[in-house]
Formats: structure tokens, sequence, C-alpha cells
């Protein structure tokens, strides 16, 4: 049975090259954070104006009924 390669032991890690990778990532979540945002926010303006027109037919449909009741 052969057996396992043996790896090379990691090099110790360098700050620099540790904090560079990290602000790498983090941007990159960023980057997708910002973007899903977007998307919530279209969809999320759209349904706000659909609401706003049913809103301002309920109001009509009310002022219309009052109107003719008053009558």
């Amino acid at each position: 049975m052969p057996k396992p390669r043996p790896r090379p032991d990691p090099s110790p890690a360098n700050p620099a090259t540790e904090r560079r990778r990290r602000l790498k990532a983090l941007h990159a979540r960023l980057d997708a954070e910002r973007a899903t945002l977007a998307r919530w926010m279209t969809r999320l303006k759209r349904a706000f104006h659909c609401v706003e027109k049913s809103q301002a037919r309920v109001g009509r449909l009310e002022r219309e009924i009052a109107r003719l009741e008053a009558d």
C-alpha cells in the first residue's frame, strides 16, 4: 500500500500578504452584496409603487361612495 506523499510545511504567513488577501475577499463580498441590494431595491420600488396606486384607487372609491351616500 503506497504511503501518502508528504506535503511541504506551509510557509509562515506574511502579515502584509494576509491583509491583502483579506481585503480582496472583503471587496468581493462587498461587490456581491451591493449587487444583491440593487436587485432587491428594484423589486422594492416596484412593489412600493403598486401599493401607492392601490391606496390611491381605494381612496378614490371611498370618496366617491361617501359623495354618493351623502346625496
